[in-house]
């Protein structure tokens, strides 16, 4: 298994969520960070006060999943995060040794696939 975590600009992840789900990549997690890399912040006049911002708002995007689609999902979703300007982020990618479902204990691959009570669940609540 492998963990890919994306640190992209803020606006794209709606694309992002787009191109992780032709390869059936859904579940994922999503913080907002900050950070300072080669873009280096900006300047912001507030009361005729000018201010450095040198930490930039992205967003953190988390997955985990089998090894064989890891080259694939790193491939879209830096096609999908990409503007071609300064401060399109990153992605790092890390071997992950185990994944556990908390509810049901299951391990490994079967952690990762999708949970058949969850799918009838979110089914039904599309359908009421």
């Amino acid at each position: 298994m492998k963990s890919i975590v994306a640190i992209i600009k803020p606006f794209k992840l709606e694309e992002v969520q787009e191109a992780l789900k032709q390869l059936q990549i859904e579940g994922m997690t999503v913080s907002e960070v900050s950070g300072l890399g080669h873009q280096q912040g900006h300047a912001e006049s507030y009361r005729t006060a000018d201010y450095i911002i040198d930490m930039v708002p992205k967003l953190k995007i988390e997955v985990t999943l089998e090894d064989e689609l890891e080259p694939a999902a790193v491939k879209i979703l830096a096609d999908a995060a990409r503007t071609g300007k300064l401060g399109d982020g990153k992605i790092f990618v890390a071997k992950v040794d185990d994944a556990v479902r908390i509810r049901t204990g299951e391990r490994g691959s079967a952690a990762l696939s999708l949970d058949p009570i969850a799918e009838i669940d979110r089914s039904l609540r599309q359908e009421g």
